[in-house]
């Protein structure tokens, strides 16, 4: 069978808050079976939040939960990669409101759970697997789910900027035949430096720079050593969009298809799939018949080609 998974040993890291500028320390935690990935607040008396979309409060620019008035914010780059490597039950514990933003991708918290180890667990791991097709739209944009031997996402996005425009709006990505980590991970986060500016007048977005993001002129790229990925501006969508649908409390097997989506309208598509459970079931699968396969090699395996 396809087995849960956690972390073989407790790892820590530090990084800045995109909100608040300030050095935040994480620590990721072993967890049992059947735990999900829960964070605790240590600086709110270790109270604890559930990652799922039941405590989504929060969707302007990143994803927050919050339960009881406690609030973890920017959590959807560390929940995409903790669905790319199948980790299923983790502790995250935190000293403030937010995940700290690294260097804009996932791939700093790939290198952190592949540090730590992965360890298989004796229960089966459960799926989320799309029965029939669940759509949502706003305003022009949309998203849908539908039933597929595997997990695809297909997405388009339209951007009025030159260097967006030059580098490909539109992508779709088998993951059982392209590499989450060579393909997705390192993709980061981007925006207008002159948005960026206005906000810290404001005392918001402190500790965003281009050390955390693509930052863009009103033509061009601003950030010396480039793009990481020709596009990797739509990668980075698809990266988010990875990380939002972990939400739904396990892997989808399924094809998410998109036009100008954001985590607003993710969060609107996984309530509409959670308020229709007709359309959905939980399942586990024997190694051979999963439609999906979790990394079991090293970090630098993973990257070669």
């Amino acid at each position: 069978m396809i087995k849960q998974r956690t972390i073989k040993k407790s790892v820590k890291a530090r990084g800045i808050g995109i909100h608040s500028g300030n050095i935040i320390n994480m620590t990721l935690i072993p967890a049992k079976t059947d735990h999900g990935v829960v964070f605790r607040r240590m600086d709110a008396g270790g109270k604890l939040v559930r990652a799922h979309n039941a405590f989504v409060n929060e969707v302007v620019l990143s994803t927050s939960i919050e339960d009881e008035g406690v609030k973890i914010s920017t959590v959807e780059h560390l929940m995409s990669a903790f669905s790319a490597l199948g980790i299923d039950n983790v502790l995250v514990e935190l000293d403030s409101f937010e995940v700290p933003i690294m260097d804009g991708s996932s791939a700093p918290f790939i290198f952190l759970v592949q540090s730590a180890g992965i360890e298989e667990q004796d229960e089966a791991k459960k799926f989320f697997v799309i029965k029939d097709t669940v759509r949502v739209e706003n305003n022009g944009s949309w998203a849908q789910v539908s039933p597929y031997e595997g997990f695809k996402v297909s997405l388009e996005i339209d951007f009025n900027h030159k260097k967006v425009k030059e580098s490909g709006q539109k992508l779709s990505i088998d993951f059982a035949k392209k590499s989450y980590l060579k393909e997705i991970s390192r993709a980061r986060t981007f925006g207008y430096a002159k948005d960026v500016q206005t906000l810290q007048e404001n005392n918001l977005a402190l500790g965003a720079s281009m050390d955390n993001a693509i930052a863009l002129s009103d033509d061009d790229v601003l950030n010396e050593e480039g793009m990481r990925y020709e596009n990797e501006f739509v990668k980075h969508k698809i990266l988010d969009i990875v990380g939002d649908l972990y939400l739904l409390g396990g892997n989808l097997i399924g094809h998410y298809e998109g036009y100008k989506t954001g985590h607003f309208l993710n969060d609107q598509l996984l309530s509409t799939i959670l308020d229709r459970p007709e359309t959905w079931s939980i399942e586990t699968f024997k190694t051979k018949d999963s439609p999906i396969q979790f990394y079991s090699e090293d970090w630098q395996n993973s990257l070669k080609t």
